[in-house]
């Protein structure tokens, strides 16, 4: 059976001006087939925001972007996640482990884990029921520190022996995302190949969608 065509997953900006980026965002979300939106914030040295930062964000940015029948995931922390109202949460594997995130946020929440380049940490997390796993870096990234680099065969691999989706994360472009599409990544995520693109982020959401196009 073929599998899905595969899907944008977006991730804000590590720090955003809410007013301004929820103009952007919703703009951003009309231009073209966006699977979900990731709310990771985080200050400049990479360390992690103050609730109430949070807080504001998702108050403000988690309706706009469920109005567009858009997931709302939140980085890193469950237990706000569920308080919050959001579809689910995106863990690393520093933060916790998965049967706790899944306590924290229930049953029919979506939760998401990073396995870097690890298809042992990958298989641990869909054997345990995660709802996707998150392979990355695959190209240079100046979103977050890293020193994983998987080869897009991973993806490949992972379609061939388990079920639950994968997205590939780090780097990703326009430029750059076809072979990770055609290598078996279900889902796209990116960052600032959207908001930081030169033509803009509706020109690069619809040049993702083109991307996509050669799988519906």
């Amino acid at each position: 059976m073929a599998r899905p065509a595969p899907r944008l997953y977006l991730i804000t900006p590590p720090q955003v001006d809410l007013d301004a980026f929820a103009a952007t965002l919703d703009e951003t979300l009309h231009a073209g087939d966006i699977a979900c939106l990731q709310i990771r914030l985080k200050h400049p040295d990479g360390s992690a925001v103050d609730d109430d930062t949070i807080c504001r964000a998702v108050a403000r940015l988690c309706p706009l972007a469920q109005e567009h029948n858009v997931a709302v995931l939140l980085n890193d922390r469950p237990d706000l996640a569920r308080e919050l109202g959001c579809d689910g949460v995106h863990i690393g594997q520093n933060d916790m482990a998965y049967a706790q995130a899944r306590a924290l946020v229930g049953d029919q929440a979506i939760v998401g884990v990073t396995c870097h380049a690890s298809r042992h940490l990958a298989m641990l997390a869909g054997d345990a029921g995660a709802d996707y796993v998150a392979f990355g870096a695959f190209f240079d990234t100046t979103t977050k520190d890293t020193t994983a680099r998987p080869s897009p065969d991973i993806l490949t691999w992972w379609q061939e022996v388990m079920e639950p989706p994968c997205v590939a994360i780090g780097g990703i472009s326009p430029e750059n995302g076809a072979a990770l599409a055609a290598a078996g990544a279900d889902f796209l995520a990116v960052s600032s190949g959207v908001w930081q693109h030169p033509d803009g982020p509706v020109a690069a959401v619809r040049a993702f969608d083109k991307i996509f196009d050669a799988y519906r």
